[in-house]
């Protein structure tokens, strides 16, 4: 995939006050939206899509609407390129925010902001522990399926599929049905913590099939970082994995965020028109 087209602007650091921006063309500045200090933040998989499928014409259409009455963002683990695939290839500048890997990848009106790295935080020692360990379970683990990719590293964390990425869609499915009866991910967390407790990692199951590792305070909180300081007093989030040990669960129930459990897109939208859009 491309590069994302980047829009010209001035674009001030996360904290920083009175940020300085130069609208793209047919940006609406905040100020000028119906709700100028309220922003809604989407987790990705099973709230704006289907995991790993692309929006429907009806939610890109529902987006597009809703970014003329608040400002709105993205917020996913997966890297770019993937929630890319996902929401458009547009996507950097149809979302006034846009947050891959929890906000470690991110970007305001299609500038990007400074990033971090997971790889720098544990240090490449521990890292291949970790690493071992992980491929050492897994080679245990006894599934209907196995494909490939269990293990993708990221800027800001890992991602681990007991399954493996390369799975299929329909496999996605089977494997997520016989999760929830076997807690295969579940459990391959609690041992993990329990190995690596020094490291202060957080493990968060989402999606179908795998479960992303980061350093605490690496969650989706994260991105909330970039907010400080743009005058927003409201922030709304939408997402599926709102459940303790779910990746949406600490930025759900963050004190700042008010917090809507959906239960696939067709909710998001719906929940969308009855806060939003009926009053258009």
């Amino acid at each position: 995939m491309s590069v994302p087209v980047i829009a010209p602007g001035v674009i001030s650091t996360p904290g920083s006050a009175n940020p300085s921006v130069a609208y793209p063309a047919g940006v609406i500045p905040f100020a000028q939206r119906k709700f100028p200090k309220t922003i809604c933040m989407f987790d990705v998989d099973g709230t704006l899509s289907l995991a790993r499928q692309e929006a429907t014409p009806a939610m890109v259409a529902t987006l597009k609407k809703l970014r003329e009455v608040t400002a709105i963002a993205f917020v996913g683990g997966s890297d770019l390129k993937k929630i890319l695939e996902q929401v458009g290839s547009n996507g950097v500048n149809d979302f006034d925010f846009a947050f891959a890997e929890n906000g470690l990848t991110a970007y305001k009106l299609g500038q990007q902001l400074a990033s971090a790295s997971f790889i720098k935080h544990v240090g490449e020692e521990e890292y291949k522990k970790l690493v071992n360990w992980i491929l050492r379970y897994l080679s245990d683990v006894d599934i209907p399926v196995k494909r490939g990719t269990f293990i993708e590293f990221r800027n800001g964390m890992i991602n681990v599929s007991p399954i493996g990425r390369n799975a299929s869609i329909a496999e996605r499915i089977e494997f997520e049905k016989y999760d929830k009866i076997h807690g295969i991910r579940a459990s391959m967390v609690t041992e993990l913590e329990r190995e690596f407790i020094h490291l202060g990692l957080t493990f968060a199951i989402g999606g179908q099939i795998s479960f992303d590792v980061f350093p605490h305070g690496w969650d989706k909180t994260y991105a909330l970082k970039h907010l400080e300081g743009e005058g927003f007093d409201t922030i709304h989030f939408f997402g599926d994995k709102t459940f303790k040990g779910g990746n949406d669960y600490e930025i759900f129930s963050d004190p700042s965020v008010t917090g809507h459990t959906v239960e696939n897109p067709d909710h998001t939208i719906r929940l969308l028109d009855e806060l939003f859009l009926g009053f258009a």
